[in-house]
């Protein structure tokens, strides 16, 4: 028997496992053709995608999730992205599951705090 996971429940393992760093449970997430796009740059594939979660993610500290709303295959996450290297980012992140797998991602936030603190 298999168990797929609601749009909701694999949006609450994406963050999860980002927040702590561990990859391999977000590749499992991710389509091999997820789509990424988001106030950093974009990202095609789950090659790229990863690439550029471990990146943020070494300066990430918390992310702080204020509200998650879903509806069928949509999820949106309402977040405060915390780093080391900026003050905490109010942040919206969109999500659209496909046959158990996160197949694109939208990410919009203010991204001048970051880009001053990578020295951009």
């Amino acid at each position: 028997m298999t168990t797929t996971k609601t749009a909701r429940e694999l949006a609450e393992t994406y963050f999860t496992a980002w927040e702590a760093g561990d990859f391999e449970t977000v590749r499992g997430l991710l389509a091999d053709d997820v789509d990424f796009v988001g106030a950093l740059g974009t990202a095609s594939g789950v090659e790229e995608a990863l690439a550029g979660l471990k990146g943020l993610g070494q300066v990430l500290e918390k992310i702080d999730v204020k509200v998650r709303v879903a509806e069928g295959n949509e999820v949106i996450t309402w977040f405060e992205l915390r780093t080391s290297i900026a003050p905490p980012a109010p942040t919206a992140n969109w999500m659209h599951v496909e046959d158990g797998r996160i197949t694109r991602i939208r990410v919009t936030f203010d991204p001048r705090g970051l880009l001053a603190g990578f020295g951009g």
